[in-house]
């Protein structure tokens, strides 16, 4: 396995031969999922099903859903052009990422490793390090609300009891990279049908949700509107999410010829686009159900996780709302462990070749998590959690820029590409959504420093 890998290697120029890594990304895993060779585009295509889905997870973490809830609620169905723009953004640098790893064999963090000298890349390894103990946090923090809510636990109990999923994660890795895949497709589906439920309960106005997917020029001349516009775009397209898939679309054991390439990259967009337009639509419907029920309600300060499950049940008309809301953040929750964990796995390979046994590895990210989460817990109840919350999403967009640029660079650069670099209009595109990207997280983190 290792040979057919440094020789896929070692066709592409470009990189430092001093810090070329010796081993695939996630190793256990490399190529272990076999892409059949006859049979139709539609048979060769579910082969490559999965590692869209894995990436989709980020896009509907509990990170986000502060954000589309107080969307929702302060401005109604307005935002919804928001979110659709930040989905095809995503889109757009999740391709790149799954045809960086597609063509060179290497996954984001080896790539830097490979490229920066050992100064540069040992600060990309810490950034990114804090970047996922920033989402694990945020995992951590929508599971203790989700237990509360579901089953009145005290959140500090629930922050604990979210170290166990260690477990889960370890059972799951050892079964092999297909059964992480179908649990975290399970756990997605159970999060759609959970708003569809919500959604059914609510009766939005479909003319409004419609005309709310087409910008608005209130979202320039509002600056509340502007605020919450922006928060929603920092929070969806992910750091860790392009490390991820740049490795995981290597578990497919695709042919290395440049046909063979061309075909995993159209499986793979195919793959990931059809997930992400799955997250737009969840990512949407929490939107949808704060603006039809708290929105129209009157309610246009609704922001808290805790307050929209509590009011939603006199809004509805039955409990079953709130129920299925706090099943959804539960699965959530569940969900971006799973995708949390392989991310940290990934960066602490490829960046400085440090090879932990998961277990390890898994238990050091969630302490890190725990720790903060306890103690603010324990001090200042829900509502510092709920600040906790959107620190961690200030942390994450940090790091964006970080791992964005030398997406960019690596992708379109024909000495490292070959025939796969970016097309013009593809640099074009990628560079105006990564200054934008950019530009609007430094806002809101000197919003968020200086409110």
């Amino acid at each position: 396995m290792n040979d057919a890998y440094e020789n896929n290697n070692s066709r592409l120029n470009g990189w430092r031969l001093d810090t070329a890594q010796t081993s695939p990304s996630l190793p256990e895993s490399h190529r272990s999922l076999r892409i059949p060779t006859t049979g139709s585009n539609l048979k060769k295509f579910l082969a490559f099903v999965g590692p869209g889905y894995m990436v989709a997870v980020g896009y509907m973490d509990p990170g986000n859903w502060a954000t589309d809830i107080e969307g929702g609620s302060r401005f109604g169905y307005t935002l919804l052009s928001v979110i659709l723009i930040s989905n095809l953004m995503a889109i757009l640098l999740q391709f790149l990422a799954g045809k960086l790893g597609i063509v060179t064999g290497k996954d984001l963090a080896q790539a830097c490793r490979s490229h920066y000298s050992k100064p540069v890349s040992f600060s990309l390894w810490i950034l990114c390090e804090l970047a996922i103990t920033a989402t694990d946090l945020a995992e951590v923090i929508g599971s203790a609300i989700a237990l509360h809510l579901l089953f009145g636990l005290p959140l500090i109990y629930g922050v604990l009891i979210t170290a166990v999923d260690v477990l889960l994660v370890l059972l799951l890795q050892h079964k092999g990279f297909k059964s992480l895949e179908i649990f975290v497709i399970v756990l997605i589906a159970t999060i759609g049908i959970c708003f569809g439920v919500d959604l059914f309960l609510a009766k939005p106005e479909m003319s409004s949700v419609l005309a709310g997917y087409v910008p608005n020029t209130e979202l320039i001349t509002n600056p509340a509107m502007l605020y919450i516009a922006i928060g929603i775009l920092g929070a969806t397209v992910m750091p860790h999410n392009l490390y991820l898939h740049s490795s995981i679309v290597q578990t497919r054991r695709y042919d290395q010829s440049i046909q063979g390439k061309r075909q995993a990259i159209k499986f793979m967009t195919w793959d990931s686009t059809i997930a992400l337009t799955l997250a737009l639509l969840i990512n949407s419907a929490i939107l949808i159900v704060s603006a039809a029920t708290f929105h129209m309600a009157g309610m246009t300060t609704v922001s808290d996780i805790g307050d929209a499950y509590n009011l939603l049940t006199p809004l509805v008309g039955t409990t079953l709302g709130s129920i299925v809301f706090a099943i959804a953040l539960l699965a959530s929750g569940q969900n971006s462990t799973l995708t949390g964990t392989l991310a940290g796995q990934i960066v602490m390979e490829g960046f400085v070749n440090i090879r932990l046994q998961p277990w390890l590895r898994r238990l050091i990210t969630r302490l890190i998590a725990i720790i903060p989460a306890v103690i603010v817990t324990a001090l200042y109840g829900e509502g510092g959690i709920q600040d906790l919350l959107v620190f961690s999403q200030v942390v994450l967009s940090l790091q964006l820029p970080f791992a964005v640029v030398p997406l960019i660079r690596f992708t379109s650069d024909k000495t490292k590409m070959g025939a796969f670099a970016n097309k013009l209009w593809i640099n074009v595109l990628a560079w105006f959504i990564a200054t934008v990207i950019i530009l609007l997280n430094v806002f809101l983190i000197i919003q968020t420093l200086t409110s």
